[in-house]
């Protein structure tokens, strides 16, 4: 039997877990359940349910396509039935490719994201069932939803595996709880500081001496336009500190080859 002890990782400790849960129905490829277990690790998900899984359970190749989602895949719940699986659930959405014959909502995942955020704030739980890689979810399956749940993909090609479509939908939860890219971050997004003006204008002087030297601001109606257009270029770069180094690097070293050349 496979070994689903999770490893002593910050994800195991430290991931919220309050969220929908996410219900397999007669999945057939343990690599699949690994795969959406990584997906719901994510973004917060826990709460992983198995209904009558095709696969022997527990499964290494699981295990090794989860990435380290171990928590996930050792606190997974197996059913007989989607019934059980949901009977604890206020809200539950299905996720179909084909509209059936059924009177139901009809969401996009952004659209259903913010139905379930609005669930859980009034202490609702939620769930969101997805078929059979095959096959998909059966009627009966989608008969205990109250909301079906497409994917808006192109219409000559509308094909998503069943993690693609599991990370889709934990995705749109995660945004629509106001989750965003931490400031500190977006701050050291470019991995250094940006240059301050100080040297950029340093930079500009030095380019310019050498342009000037080069003769390529010769025409005197045309230099402050020239060089208004140099600068903005530079200016929507906004360089950082190496970057401006490099740039000055760039200038001498174009100028030096330049010299060696007319000594000759």
């Amino acid at each position: 039997m496979a070994n689903l002890e999770p490893t002593k990782r910050d994800a195991d400790t430290k991931t919220p877990g309050d969220g929908p849960a996410v219900i397999l129905v007669e999945t057939s490829l343990a690599e699949n359940v690994g795969m959406t277990a990584r997906a719901m690790m994510n973004f917060g998900l826990t709460d992983l349910r198995l209904v009558r899984p095709k696969c022997k359970w527990p499964h290494a190749k699981a295990i090794s396509a989860s990435s380290g989602a171990h928590a996930v895949l050792k606190e997974a719940k197996i059913f007989d039935t989607t019934a059980e699986a949901v009977a604890d659930l206020h809200r539950v959405g299905a996720t179909t490719a084909r509209l059936r014959d059924m009177i139901k909502p009809v969401q996009d995942p952004r659209g259903w994201a913010g139905t379930m955020r609005d669930a859980f704030a009034e202490g609702n739980q939620c769930g969101i069932l997805f078929g059979a890689e095959r096959v998909g979810l059966h009627n009966d399956d989608l008969a205990l939803a109250d909301t079906l749940i497409t994917v808006p993909t192109n219409p000559s090609f509308s094909s998503l595996n069943l993690a693609q479509s599991v990370l889709l939908l934990s995705y749109e939860w995660q945004m629509a709880g106001g989750a965003e890219v931490p400031t500190e971050i977006r701050r050291k997004g470019r991995g250094a500081a940006l240059a301050s003006q100080g040297e950029v204008f340093d930079f500009y002087e030095h380019l310019e001496d050498e342009m000037d030297k080069a003769g390529f601001l010769r025409v005197k109606e045309k230099r402050s336009r020239m060089i208004r257009n140099i600068r903005n270029i530079f200016n929507r770069a906004k360089m950082t500190e190496q970057e401006v180094r490099t740039m000055r690097g760039v200038v001498v070293a174009i100028a030096e080859k330049k010299w060696r050349k007319e000594d000759f």
